[in-house]
């Protein structure tokens, strides 16, 4: 099998490349930068031009969709033209070249409007109430991509991973622990809130079981966790721990977190800073309010099971920070 993977620079889409090319696919990785993965042809370009992509898809059997601007802030345009003109790229290269396979990677971030989720199932994505424009415009994506299922000779189905993290991710680990190291690393509501995560390992074995079943559960969501539901607090010291920086002492009510976000967002706006905000809104909802999945219907449609706990990825974590210590 011919398979591309956008985004396959970023922690995830590395993974999911290697182990499709460890399984013995002809992978080839779509990005503005090499990917520089032994065994996998670089492909470079841009999800924003459809010209570019249209020459990446060309010839492949399958693609893996992770692409997507990721972050708490910025305008929202940006945020469509990758995440939403992206995927629609994608869709229509597909259906141009005859259709194919197509894992698209959303968020459970979609249906996340702001309350608890405990126990859910993947619910319908919803661009209008999500929160933040990444959740709002992965929203739209995801339901642009489905509703290109079963279209032109094209197979879709999407994979929602739930806080993903692992060694060398410096998105959400590394800005954990760079927070934690300098006292500025807040637990909203004590950090008592039941968060599902998933390592890193077991969310591109999910994505790629997806691949291999999409004849069978094409036209299906499916949220993708660790199924280890723990507190932030738990969360947070484990990966501070395997650092070995200080656990996080400050402690913040939700409540004014999630003010002091709207807040920094309206002067965010105005005034840009160099770096994303220290808080937004959605990053205090996330930080202080439950969301943990059920995990029954994903596994068994997908026949996938994950193989790393989060113990023995906090684990590996740490090995990872004995050889790439935090500098002080």
């Amino acid at each position: 099998m011919k398979v591309l993977v956008t985004g396959a620079s970023g922690m995830l889409g590395g993974a999911v490349a290697s182990l499709l090319r460890d399984r013995g696919a002809e992978v080839s990785a779509f990005q503005r930068r090499p990917a520089g993965i032994p065994g996998v042809t670089d492909v470079r370009g841009d999800l924003t031009d459809a010209e570019d992509v249209r020459r990446a898809v060309d010839g492949v059997d399958a693609v893996v969709h992770l692409a997507a601007k990721v972050s708490i802030s910025g305008p929202e345009e940006e945020y469509r033209a990758i995440n939403i003109g992206g995927t629609s790229h994608v869709v229509e290269a597909l259906r141009a070249r005859g259709g194919g396979a197509l894992v698209n990677v959303s968020s459970p971030s979609v249906a996340h409007l702001g309350r608890a989720i405990e126990g859910l199932d993947a619910t319908p994505a919803d661009p209008e109430r999500a929160r933040g424009p990444y959740s709002r415009t992965k929203a739209s994506a995801e339901l642009l991509a489905m509703a290109a299922d079963g279209s032109d000779g094209l197979l879709v189905t999407s994979v929602r991973p739930h806080i993903v993290w692992g060694p060398g991710d410096t998105q959400l680990v590394g800005r954990i622990v760079d927070r934690a190291a300098s006292g500025r690393l807040p637990l909203l509501d004590e950090g008592m809130a039941l968060i599902d995560t998933t390592y890193v390992d077991n969310a591109a074995s999910a994505i790629v079981a997806a691949l291999d079943r999409i004849e069978d559960v094409h036209g299906e969501s499916f949220v993708v966790t660790n199924g280890e539901p723990r507190t932030v607090r738990d969360v947070f010291h484990g990966w501070c721990d395997a650092a070995g920086v200080p656990r996080p002492r400050l402690r913040v009510p939700g409540a004014a977190a999630r003010l002091a976000g709207r807040v920094i967002e309206r002067l965010w706006e105005v005034r840009p800073g160099t770096d994303e905000p220290p808080m937004t809104e959605f990053l205090a909802e996330q930080m202080s309010t439950a969301h943990w999945f059920d995990q029954r219907r994903t596994q068994e449609r997908l026949h996938w099971r994950p193989e790393v706990s989060l113990d023995e990825g906090n684990e590996r974590l740490a090995a990872w920070f004995r050889e790439h210590p935090v500098r002080g």
